[in-house]
């Protein structure tokens, strides 16, 4: 990848930009550009859209997205430290990199961007499950981005494609499924960052389905699965009484046993029950 952008190794551009990777930031530098341009490459096609991605670090991803051929790639960082590399790639790239300081929790993208839009990145573990429900959870839907290719530690990526009836079944696991097409495409070993996290890493691509699989307010069903999943040991009539005093009527209505527990709820269940709550009188 070097040879192809004319641009430095990535441990040569940490070293000279002092960039090591701090941990308050959540930051684990994927430094092995074959592994980054295979990750661009799991994003699809880019040659005609636009790429939000957070937390680029010293570019890695960032050039294997430009080299992929992204028509404009947005990276929003928060440490300023990396700025003058990015700099670096902005300026081998013409009009193509447009770099972002300040917090992906803040920062509104499509100010920057032209869809069709995709979101490509390694996400910063201490950021990166609420950037997710956030995107995932918008009062409009389509949203605004076409797919999500994520970096994530290989525990989260489980639980956002987990199936009823397992213990990684959980919220992430019903919103994402509820709107999307989620699946892990890439795995990754501890080794192949720096420095080396604890855990193995995976990459998910969540695919938007056109229309949600069955209708429910997403702020409801929302409510509905924070609350059950909070409180996942406990039957649901105990964990969701605080939604509404008539809750074990509505689990009923919704074919929901009042003594089931929420690992054994499927998605259509719940979104019955998010319909219910929405619809019932106080």
């Amino acid at each position: 990848m070097s040879a192809i952008d004319g641009l430095p190794p990535l441990r040569e551009v940490i070293a000279r930009h002092e960039l090591r990777a701090k941990k308050q930031l959540g930051q684990n530098f994927l430094l092995d550009l074959n592994l980054t341009a295979k990750i661009a490459r799991a994003a699809g096609d880019l040659s005609g859209c636009d790429v939000i991605e957070v937390g680029p670090g010293p570019g890695g991803l960032t050039r294997g997205l430009l080299a992929e051929g992204a028509r404009h790639v947005l990276a929003i960082e928060k440490d300023e430290r990396a700025l003058p590399a990015l700099a670096e790639i902005a300026a081998a790239y013409p009009g193509r990199l447009e770099v972002v300081h300040g917090d992906a929790l803040e920062v509104d993208p499509l100010a920057h961007l032209t869809p069709p839009i995709r979101i490509v990145a390694n996400l910063p573990y201490n950021v990166g499950t609420e950037l997710l429900i956030r995107w995932l959870t918008p009062a409009a839907w389509p949203p605004f981005w076409q797919s999500l290719t994520l970096m994530f530690q290989k525990e989260v990526a489980e639980r956002i494609v987990a199936r009823p009836g397992g213990k990684a079944y959980g919220r992430l696991a019903v919103l994402a499924q509820w709107r999307s097409e989620a699946r892990i495409v890439m795995t990754l070993p501890p080794e192949a960052f720096v420095p080396a996290p604890k855990v193995h890493s995976a990459v998910v691509q969540l695919t938007a389905l056109p229309e949600p699989r069955f209708p429910a307010d997403p702020a409801v069903l929302n409510r509905v699965v924070a609350a059950g999943f909070n409180q996942r040991r406990k039957m649901l009539r105990a964990s969701l009484k605080g939604l509404h005093p008539a809750i074990e009527d509505l689990l009923v209505a919704a074919d929901i046993a009042p003594t089931a527990r929420p690992e054994e709820i499927g998605l259509e269940q719940f979104c019955a029950l998010a319909r219910g709550l929405a619809a019932a009188p106080r």
